[in-house]
């Protein structure tokens, strides 16, 4: 399976989001759709299921125009999984993940053995076997969301399509549910492109980026996006800067006139110095207020305290 975008520009009536997007991805992929709220990563997604019309070129399937395909040709193609929260209090995880397979089921919606089968695997891929008869009412926010990416893949699709799939997630979850779909990817050889706010684990697991800004569209693998500082220069800000030495944004405190020297390379001095930064300290390793750090405790000038509460309390 391959998609791609010719000349592709987005929007609503006359309000252009997005334009000559010329994107293309293979299979068994993970895509994510990054960018500030507002540039278009939404308005792509649907765009690319055929939900709205493009504005202007077109998204190919195979070398297919989509708007050319029938409903259930595109349903056979791929799937999507959209933001908003599911709540019917009746419905259990099973039935959920089978509503996936009405593209292939008969008027009267029955599933034959075969279609029970790829249900059960669907569950069993996402670990939800076990509370297949459990109702959504009954779980987690966690495992609802993989109860509706088993629907996706009960639909069997190679192309998958999710709307900020964790974003109603604690860390644990959003972090368990990007592994799972990064797996997913290369058991399956399915293409997964979801659209995230989640910039660390996108760096850590997609195996493309697509950057999105008012300037258009930039893709490439995370680490060369790292080096090119486009990710410094799409979510530039006077309080924050993107560190391309770890991935991660630094956060610029209001600093006073308190000046600090740190000496030690250990894991104390390294948390310390985040408190430091948290705080509005400068740390200066010519000031005259000096900070040892052993194993097990901070000496301040000759002063011994053991945690970093105790060095902010002195400070």
């Amino acid at each position: 399976m391959t998609l791609q975008t010719q000349n592709l520009s987005i929007g609503y009536g006359k309000n252009i989001v997005q334009k000559n997007l010329n994107l293309s991805v293979g299979e068994g992929r993970l895509i994510c759709l990054i960018g500030r709220n507002g540039c278009g990563k939404s308005t792509l997604l649907r765009t690319l299921a055929g939900l709205q019309p493009a504005l202007c070129g077109q998204v190919l399937i195979d070398g297919k125009n989509i708007t050319k395909l029938s409903d259930y040709k595109r349903s056979t193609l791929l799937s999507l999984v959209l933001t908003d929260k599911i709540e019917v209090e009746n419905l259990c995880i099973s039935d959920l993940a089978a509503l996936g397979r009405y593209p292939y089921t008969s008027w009267n919606g029955n599933l034959s053995e075969n279609d029970k089968k790829i249900v059960q695997n669907a569950l069993k891929q996402v670990n939800l076997l076990h509370l297949k008869n459990k109702n959504l009412s009954e779980v987690s926010d966690g495992e609802k969301q993989r109860a509706v990416i088993a629907k996706a893949l009960a639909q069997d699709t190679p192309l998958v399509l999710l709307d900020e799939p964790t974003s109603h997630l604690d860390l644990a979850n959003r972090i368990e549910i990007m592994m799972l779909l990064r797996r997913l990817s290369v058991k399956t050889k399915k293409t997964f492109i979801l659209s995230t706010h989640e910039l660390d684990l996108a760096l850590k697991m997609a195996d493309f980026i697509w950057l999105m800004n008012e300037n258009g569209t930039t893709t490439g693998i995370p680490e060369d996006l790292l080096l090119s500082g486009i990710f410094q220069q799409s979510f530039e800000n006077q309080h924050f800067n993107f560190d391309t030495e770890d991935g991660h944004y630094r956060i610029f405190q209001p600093t006073g006139n308190l000046k600090i020297a740190v000496t030690g390379e250990n894991e104390r001095a390294k948390w310390l110095k985040r408190a430091f930064v948290r705080c509005g300290i400068i740390e200066d390793k010519n000031a005259e207020i000096k900070i040892e750090t052993a194993d097990n405790q901070y000496i301040i000038n000759g002063r011994k305290v053991s945690s970093i509460e105790k060095v902010l309390e002195i400070l």
